[in-house]
């Protein structure tokens, strides 16, 4: 497999937004302003594609661009801009449950006739709709703990505790070989699809682009580390029954081993790490800091928020026969009934 340490290349823009910071970041051109952030659409893919470009030097960063630009003033102040604009469309537009017992509860429920991507993929999806689903998550999973180490700071006591305990898991518990971006490579690898860091951020959509930028979002803010919390705690709970099911869609398509163990490996570890993040984390922090009761119940509704976007742009675009990528995968073997879907 292939990995690349110095990071990916820029993406291709998407509008004005990702295109000035994309020229600002290789030296070329000026920042947008701060009324050009606020009145682009929240969940496009402009202002989402400029935001992960602003996101992304606090993780690899991108080939030929400055490491130095991680804390450059001026782009600070860009992504400031994006940033409220984002934060404050999705506490408008979350419905946030009253209490974080009752949004843990709901999380707890799997419907009797539950569907969604998993039970798509599980029931009949095919080959080339794994493949579409891994290089849009790849997004995710190739940094999967990363957003949420963040918060490690700014906790203390027995919440730290658990949440690096979870953690130490994601990580591989020590094992390079066991690291779950590894993991996630080695089932991407089964699917053929390229498995270098970034390599899918020009196909992936804007509604997975919104779900990996909220978790560097609440991540890199201490103001928001319930909401991180929260987002944490919809992940792991939500896990193990969405990653059983997929387990079995691997399976049913004949996906690779690889594939199949990345899925059955979460099956195991998330049902563990539920009860961590439950009791532990959850339930610590409140104890220390119950004013942020309010705060870990909008990361985990948003966190169904955003997710539930996503899954509806992936089951409209199967659903229709079309791809649910911006571009082709290469080497794709499959053929829709239209091209790949450009939003």
């Amino acid at each position: 497999m292939e990995y690349d340490f110095e990071g990916p290349w820029l993406p291709t823009a998407r509008g004005p937004l990702s295109a000035a910071v994309g020229a600002y970041l290789l030296g070329k051109g000026p920042l947008p302003g701060a009324g050009d952030a606020a009145a682009a659409q929240a969940y496009g893919d402009d202002l989402q594609l400029a935001l992960y470009q602003c996101y992304e030097l606090h993780y690899r960063g991108f080939a030929g661009v400055s490491p130095g630009l991680e804390w450059d003033p001026g782009l600070l102040r860009t992504r400031a801009a994006l940033e409220q604009r984002f934060l404050s469309a999705l506490r408008a537009d979350t419905q946030v449950h009253d209490s974080v017992r009752d949004a843990v509860g709901a999380l707890l429920v799997e419907p009797v006739d539950g569907y969604g991507v998993s039970h798509f993929l599980r029931d009949e999806g095919e080959l080339w709709h794994l493949r579409e689903y891994a290089a849009q998550r790849s997004l995710y999973h190739l940094k999967e703990a990363d957003p949420h180490a963040w918060v490690l700071p700014r906790l203390w006591g027995r919440p730290k505790a658990a949440m690096a305990a979870v953690e130490f898991d994601e990580y591989g518990g020590g094992r390079p070989d066991r690291v779950h971006a590894r993991l996630f490579a080695g089932l991407m690898a089964d699917l053929g699809l390229d498995t270098t860091y970034g390599a899918h951020l020009d196909a992936a959509s804007a509604e997975c682009l919104v779900t990996v930028n909220m978790m560097s979002l609440f991540g890199l803010h201490r103001a928001l580390r319930g909401a991180l919390v929260g987002h944490f705690a919809a992940v792991e709970i939500t896990s193990s029954p969405g990653s059983r099911r997929l387990a079995e869609a691997m399976r049913r398509t004949g996906a690779g081993p690889a594939a199949e163990h990345f899925y059955d490996e979460h099956v195991e570890a998330d049902a563990v790490h539920e009860q961590i993040v439950r009791h532990e984390v959850i339930d610590g922090l409140l104890e220390q800091e119950p004013h942020l009761a309010a705060d870990v119940a909008f990361g985990i509704d948003a966190t169904g928020y955003v997710e539930d976007r996503f899954g509806a742009r992936l089951l409209a675009d199967w659903r229709a026969g079309r791809s649910s990528l911006r571009t082709p995968l290469p080497d794709q073997s499959h053929e829709t009934s239209e091209t790949s879907h450009i939003s």
